[in-house]
């Protein structure tokens, strides 16, 4: 047994590439932190895009908790090992009657890291059936390794390069990851997924938060991380700090600093410097 999951638990996503659903918050705390990002949206006058949408735990204090949330991170543990680095968050919402999607994609395309020790907790902050354009995942599709992909920058694809596998997954294949909020989801680096527009008159709103172990190096420039539970032996990523009170000075610069590094690896052999709305 592990702290959160079951051997089994770990078994199933060590041959599938996912295990879901966990819980990772109640119901009312998946609430609150969906309160403190909507509060912080009217303040900037609409919904997160661009540049902060991502790194978000470097901006605001409570998406810096939840990234260093015990259960999450209990999770993680069980599958990472006991350090653990916050490489990167991102929002991904569909706004209620909303036609973005998500294309069939591998996160480890275009990300530069060394290895394939990487997983994704995304948590719903709010309910996300499949008629919410809950996410899709391709089991044992991690096993296959790297796969061709191609870049669409396609407008409603919330993807930073619209990127999507050049092969077709067969539809009675893919499994559907609906969650309650609070729920999380955990899936491979490698694991193909997708998601389609939702459909309900609710938002779907899901943090992703991806998770490495220290070992993990960055091959294509100089790129940060927060550590966030146990010790950083290798050195191989800039700490970074976690934010003082939403939106000082000092996040605002550590955040901008983080995202053109990011956006840098992400965007490697492409003319754009930021990321898309």
């Amino acid at each position: 047994m592990g702290k959160l999951l079951t051997d089994e638990d770990v078994a199933q996503y060590r041959r599938a590439g996912y295990h879901f659903p966990v819980r990772a918050l109640s119901a009312d705390e998946a609430h609150a932190y969906r309160d403190r990002l909507e509060a912080q949206e009217r303040k900037l006058g609409g919904p997160l895009s661009g540049n902060m949408r991502h790194k978000v735990h470097l901006l605001f204090t409570w998406a810096n908790e939840l990234a260093r949330h015990p259960r999450i991170l209990d999770a993680v543990e069980d599958i990472i090992g006991p350090d653990i680095l916050c490489w990167s968050t991102t929002f991904f919402t569909k706004e209620a009657h909303s036609p973005a999607f998500v294309s069939w994609h591998q996160d480890a395309t275009y990300w530069g890291l060394s290895t394939n020790d990487v997983i994704t907790a995304w948590v719903a902050f709010a309910d996300a059936p499949v008629e919410s354009g809950a996410m899709k995942f391709w089991p044992g599709s991690h096993l296959k390794k790297q796969l061709e992909h191609r870049d669409t920058f396609a407008a409603d694809n919330l993807l930073t390069r619209g990127q999507e596998i050049a092969v077709d997954v067969p539809e009675a294949e893919g499994i559907d990851v609906p969650l309650k909020a609070g729920e999380m989801s955990l899936h491979h680096v490698l694991l193909a997924h997708g998601s389609g527009p939702n459909t309900t008159g609710d938002r779907r709103i899901g943090y992703a938060v991806r998770y490495i172990p220290p070992h993990v190096r960055q091959l294509k420039t100089q790129d940060s991380a927060m550590l966030v539970r146990g010790r950083d032996r290798y050195g191989h990523f800039e700490l970074e700090p976690g934010p003082r009170a939403d939106l000082d000075d000092a996040a605002i610069l550590a955040h901008r600093t983080a995202v053109e590094r990011s956006a840098k690896a992400l965007y490697s052999g492409t003319d754009r410097t930021e990321f898309r709305a």
